[in-house]
Order: structure tokens, then sequence, then C-alpha cells
């Protein structure tokens, strides 16, 4: 791989980002300058372009995690200053000793950076007065105040649609996952596709995470959000529907790695699976309408559970087994119960 290629990131910040960056810089410089008369407010700007963050509430832990390094360090390095001198060979005590603390006091990779960069700012930049030390951790203060106004003033960003078509998507898939399942037991699959349809099956967990992080990230870009009140309940929808997806993933996978282990060639002739067939295809409309219901833009209106209580699923009453088959009677009893439980899910009678 090209070395430079690893300065390049794979996706870039919104435009926007960038923008409320830039003008929290400037507001942050021209406030302490406005505040504070002194040197060029260094520590203000530095703080306002690390507070800038894709979420308010990211934007909010940024800055504290500044403000308590800076702190730390400016002390540390006037304490020293005091007592030591300002010879060079003290700003490398200062910088050993911040890494320590921030080591003992276990702080995080932020706070823990801006001590020992903070000390040596300090006492490298100008004399060093007790004044002189105040004013840099209240030129901090603002930088991230500011940065932290700005984040929030100028369209605060919200994460949700990201999270909203991944969950989509997720529904999407685990229909077609069932309709696999039904369209091979009505065809009859030898064994390499139905191992290809477990690996299909499989894939999903992994889209199951990302659709579980995607709705991390826009829960956190709602917290402290002047603009999430109604974008949470899509959100709080979201949620719901994700943790029916997480219980129908595990029941297909379930469902197809048992067909694959204990299929045999005349499964097909077998009247029962010609009836579990036409139930998975069931699941799989079910499925479908709930990936459609995500997709729709009432889902702002509706309630967690909507699905279950405004739509009534396709699926028939259970199955039932007069005279089990001899030879596959393990497997479709496997397939009834795997049937019974996502009718329960849908249905919201798990509880």
């Amino acid at each position: 791989m090209n070395p430079v290629s690893r300065l390049r990131s794979s996706s870039r910040s919104p435009f926007l980002q960038v923008v409320k960056t830039a003008v929290a810089v400037v507001a942050a410089v021209l406030l302490s300058e406005l505040v504070i008369r002194g040197p060029f407010p260094t520590f203000a700007a530095i703080a306002a372009l690390l507070v800038v963050q894709p979420s308010i509430n990211q934007s909010f832990v940024k800055g504290l995690e500044r403000s308590a390094g800076v702190v730390l360090g400016v002390v540390l390095a006037t304490g020293l200053h005091f007592l030591l001198g300002d010879a060079v060979w003290v700003v490398l005590v200062v910088i050993v000793l911040s890494i320590l603390i921030a080591w003992a006091l276990r702080l995080t990779p932020t706070s823990a950076t801006q001590v020992g960069i903070s000390g040596m700012l300090v006492l490298t930049a100008g004399v060093v007065t007790p004044n002189y030390s105040a004013d840099r951790v209240l030129e901090t203060v603002l930088g991230a105040a500011v940065a932290l106004v700005v984040n929030a003033v100028i369209v605060p960003p919200v994460l949700l649609r990201p999270a909203h078509l991944a969950v989509g998507r997720l529904a999407r898939d685990t229909a077609v996952a069932f309709e696999r399942v039904a369209i091979g037991l009505t065809e009859g699959w030898d064994h390499d596709r139905w191992n290809d349809a477990l690996l299909r099956a499989r894939s999903l967990r992994q889209q199951h995470a990302k659709a579980d992080a995607a709705l991390t990230a826009a829960r956190e870009s709602l917290t402290m959000n002047p603009r999430g009140g109604r974008h949470r309940t899509i959100l709080d929808g979201d949620v719901a529907v994700t943790e029916h997806l997480r219980v129908l993933v595990t029941r297909v996978t379930g469902m197809t790695r048992a067909i694959r282990d204990n299929a045999t060639p005349d499964l097909r002739a077998d009247p029962m699976v010609g009836r579990i067939a036409t139930e998975v295809a069931r699941i799989g409309a079910d499925v479908r309408a709930l990936g459609r219901q995500v997709e729709s833009t009432e889902l702002a209106q509706a309630e967690p559970e909507a699905f279950a209580e405004e739509t009534e699923p396709a699926l028939t009453a259970p199955l039932e087994v007069v005279r089990p088959n001899s030879r596959h009677w393990i497997l479709i009893g496997a397939l009834l119960e795997d049937i019974r439980r996502v009718r329960e899910e849908l249905l919201g009678e798990d509880d």
C-alpha cells in the first residue's frame, strides 16, 4: 500500500462541519482578544479546533477533556517554573511528569496529550506569571465554550438517516433470507446451494452489527441536540425494529444451517415440508412489510411496536404434524419450532 494513501481518510467530513470549525476558531480568537488583552490566544484557537465534533455531546465531552488537560498542564508548568526556573531541562521535566500524571490518573487520550502540550506551551511561549497561566486557562474555556455554542446553533448534526437506511436494508435482506429458505425447500436444493444460502444468512450478523453501530451514532448525535425532539421518536422505532431483527436473523441462520446439515434428496417429497415452505414464505412477506414500514415517512409518528399493532402478519396458526416422518422428523421438528418462535416475535408474544 502506498504510504501516502494512509494520510487520506476513506470519507471526508461534511463541508458544514468545516465551516463551523472555521467560524468557531474565528469567534473564539476574537472573543479572547476582547476579554483578555495579551498575546495571540493560541489556546482558544486550539480548543475551538478540537471541540467542534460530529455531535454536540461529543463536543461537550471534548471541551471537558481539553479544559481538564489544560488546567493540569498549566498548573504543573507554573509550579515547576517557580520552583526550578525556566531552563530547557525544566520543559523536559514538565513533559515527562505530564505523561506520568496522565497515566496515573488514567486520563483519556485527549486530556493526556493536552497536559504535556499545555505545560510545554506555557513554558516556551512567554514569561510565566500567575496571571499569564490563569489567562491561558480562561482562553481554553472560552474557545471550548464558543465551539460548543457554534456546533449547537449552526444546524446541529443529526445522524439519523444513515441508521434509518441501515435498519431498512437489514429488514429487506432478512426477508430475502427467509424467502430463500422457502424457495430452497420448494425446489429441493442440493448441499452446495444450501451452503451458499447459509453463508448469505450468516452475513446478516455483520449487517446487524453495522446497523446497531449506526443507531449508536444516531443516539449520540441526538444527545443534547435541540433538534432531537421529533427525531427521537424515529430512533426509538428503529431501535425496536432492530431488536426484532436480531432474533429473526438468529432464527433464519439456524433454519438454514439445519437444512444444510440434514436435508436429503427426498426431503422435497414430504408433504409437511411444502407446508413449512409456505409458512416461511409468509414470514418473508411479513419481514419485508416491516422493512417497508421502516422506510415509510410515517414511522416518525409510529410507536415502537407499531408493526405488531397496525399490520396483521400473514402467518397462519402453528402447523400440526399428525404422523412424523421417520427420516426427517428431527429436521421438521426443528423448523416448526423456529417458525413458532418467529411467529411469536412478529406478533409480540415472545414476552
